[in-house]
């Protein structure tokens, strides 16, 4: 689904532990480490997208997290000229996300990617650790740090967070 101004809808998770490390995840076809995100069904809220994604990207259930906050609309960002499917139509030119902060409600055991989750078909993810909360901001490729940023910067606000 893209909508009329090129972009697809899309929901980015951020999987904060106690401490408030967040998750940081490896997808598995390249080196590209990111926070969990995806694409939105046309009968999906962004809420119901999140919950979906979390599930198909980390095996985490809404159970397994509970929903700190969230941006209050779309953060856009375009993709290089590059990455763009210029043969499809229509033609994509970047995403717009929800944000949603989550806490890990129990052990991160809970946690499975790559083959030890259920929907492996679907897996993009074969390693993860854990990170300061302004890590991915700087170490994501360089097209989303500014989507990453602002995501970020919103979401603080639900965290005991300090700048460094």
């Amino acid at each position: 689904m893209i909508d009329p101004d090129g972009y697809r809808p899309n929901v980015g998770i951020v999987v904060a532990r106690d401490d408030n490390r967040v998750l940081w995840a490896k997808r598995i076809y390249d080196n590209g480490w990111q926070f969990p995100q995806g694409g939105m069904n046309t009968d999906e809220t962004p809420l119901e997208a999140m919950y979906r994604e979390l599930h198909e990207e980390t095996g985490l259930r809404a159970e397994h997290v509970e929903v700190l906050g969230a941006t209050p609309g779309w953060l856009r960002y375009q993709l290089p000229y590059r990455y763009r499917r210029r043969h499809s139509k229509p033609m994509c030119i970047g995403q717009k996300q929800v944000w949603y902060l989550v806490r890990l409600c129990g052990d991160e055991s809970l946690i499975t990617l790559g083959n030890d989750n259920e929907n492996d078909a679907k897996a993009e993810f074969n390693e993860y650790r854990w990170v300061d909360y302004w890590y991915p901001a700087r170490h994501v490729i360089k097209f989303k740090r500014s989507v990453y940023t602002r995501a970020l910067k919103h979401l603080e606000n639900f965290l005991d967070i300090r700048r460094t």
